[in-house]
């Protein structure tokens, strides 16, 4: 059987153009990476030059790279009591969809957004509805929703609410999940004690078949602290040992790893990467 590769990469900026990223993935080590569709805090989007999709594109298959996994601006919140709020997430979505086709076969992940006091069920509703609006039989993209830490009223803290979304997507064949280990432990799941239980439960609960990326990520709180707040690989509750153990489990093997890490520029990125290359080596 064939072994099933490592791949490794962080979030990447769009700001010189699709191929200026490949070529930052590729100084760092990285086999895959994230990037956001559009101004993370804002709303607006770069336009996409063809040509510069076409070069990422030659990058990607020279350099045998793993999916990639983009991710909506911070600012998307789907199930927002707020009409206006809930009107740039269709559009924002609807139309980044359409640009993730210029890079046919990866990933589009969000943050499944947070109620503001409407309630869990409310929220999955909209949440659904707006999926069921923009996504599309024939897109070559898979839309992930994240795992979340479930500080003040986020959804998606809870394998059960992801499920339950999911459930309610008309084309849910286009619907995976990315797993962000920071927020799992803040959000009461224990990475570092119950690894193996964390994923039957996934796979009993939503099914690992969705699981189609991680966030690779330590964590400066304990578990169970709904805080969310990242820490640098070995520097949190998580620990080294905790991520190699998550990002060589046999269940996740082939799976696009994406630091978010506090790292204050790429070589930061770099050092972590070749630490948990050098790490994985006979693991």
């Amino acid at each position: 059987m064939e072994e099933k590769k490592l791949y490794l990469g962080c979030h990447l900026s769009t700001s010189a153009g699709f191929e200026a990223m490949g070529r930052d993935a590729l100084s760092i080590g990285a086999n895959t990476f994230a990037f956001f569709t559009r101004n993370p805090r804002g709303g607006s989007a770069k336009a996409i030059d063809p040509a510069d999709a076409e070069a990422l594109k030659k990058i990607l298959e020279e350099g045998n790279f793993g999916k990639l996994v983009a991710h909506a601006p911070y600012t998307l919140n789907p199930c927002s009591a707020t009409q206006k709020t809930r009107e740039f997430a269709l559009m924002a979505m609807a139309d980044d969809l359409e640009r993730m086709e210029y890079l046919q076969g990866n990933y589009y992940n969000f943050h499944p957004g947070s109620h503001v006091g409407q309630g869990v069920e409310k929220g999955i509703e909209l949440i659904a509805d707006l999926l069921n609006q923009v996504i599309s039989p024939n897109q070559t993209t898979t839309v992930l929703l994240e795992t979340m830490a479930g500080k003040g009223s986020e959804i998606g803290s809870r394998f059960e609410e992801l499920a339950e979304i999911i459930s309610k997507v008309n084309h849910d064949e286009k619907m995976g999940v990315c797993l962000d280990t920071c927020h799992i432990n803040d959000g009461g799941y224990d990475v570092v004690e119950n690894l193996d239980g964390i994923l039957e439960e996934f796979d009993r609960i939503i099914g690992l078949d969705r699981l189609k990326a991680l966030h690779i990520n330590d964590s400066k709180n304990p578990l169970g602290a709904h805080k969310d707040r990242h820490a640098c690989i070995g520097d949190g509750y998580i620990g080294l040992d905790g991520i190699l153990a998550v990002i060589n489990h046999p269940k996740l093997a082939g799976l696009p790893c994406i630091l978010e890490t506090p790292q204050p520029d790429l070589m930061g990125y770099a050092k972590e990467i070749s630490i948990l290359r050098e790490k994985s080596k006979g693991l």
